[in-house]
C-alpha cells in the first residue's frame, strides 16, 4: 500500500543543516500495524508527516497504491489527506473555542460532505469513544484522556485506509 524508497528530508536554519531522515527505505502493507520507535530527535514526526502528506521529502520517493507522488500537486496532496489518511496528532490540535462535535466535524467538512452527514457521522465517532455526553463541550472541559479521544474520533471520522498516531 505505501512504499517509501530513499527518502532525504533535511530541515535548515542559516548555516545549520540537520538531517531528519536520510536514505529511508520502508514498505506498508494493507492492515498492518507498525510501531516506528526511536529517541526523540531521531525523525520519527518528519516520517508521519512525509507519510501523511504534511510535508514534503527533499528527495527519494513516497509511493501510493503503486503511485509515485514525485508529480503531486497541492490538490493532489489535499485529496490524499481529505480521503486515505487519518491524523492523531501528538498535541490534539484541538481548537479550544469550538466544541468537541465542531472539532470532529471539521475533518468532514474539508472533505465536503453534507452537514446532516457530518453530524451523523461526528457524534457516532465520539460515542464510539465514550464521548456521547460531552458533545457540546470545549476540549478545556475535558481532561487529557478524554482530549486524546477526541483527537482519535477526528481521525477515525473518514473512515481513513491509513491512521498515523504520533
Amino acid at each position: 500500500m505505501l512504499q517509501i524508497k530513499q527518502i532525504c528530508k533535511e530541515y535548515r536554519t542559516g548555516s545549520l543543516v540537520q538531517k531528519a531522515l536520510d536514505h529511508v527505505d520502508l514498505s506498508f502493507r494493507d492492515s498492518e500495524f507498525v510501531a516506528i520507535l526511536g529517541p526523540s530527535g531521531s525523525g520519527k514526526t518528519t516520517l508521519l508527516n512525509i507519510i501523511g502528506g504534511l510535508d514534503r521529502y527533499d528527495s527519494g520517493d513516497l509511493i501510493i497504491n503503486g503511485v509515485s507522488t514525485k508529480k503531486y500537486t497541492d490538490r493532489d496532496w489535499d485529496t490524499y489527506r481529505n480521503h486515505t489518511i487519518g491524523f492523531i496528532f501528538q498535541s490534539y490540535n484541538l481548537i479550544p473555542h469550538q466544541t468537541i462535535l465542531s472539532n470532529v466535524e471539521l475533518t468532514l467538512t474539508v472533505s465536503g460532505v453534507s452537514r446532516a452527514e457530518r453530524r451523523k457521522r461526528a457524534v457516532a465517532a465520539l460515542e464510539e469513544v465514550g464521548l456521547g455526553k460531552h458533545l457540546h463541550k470545549l476540549p478545556s472541559q475535558l481532561s487529557g484522556g478524554q482530549m486524546q479521544r477526541v483527537a482519535i474520533a477526528r481521525a477515525l471520522v473518514n473512515d481513513p485506509d491509513v491512521l498515523l498516531a504520533d
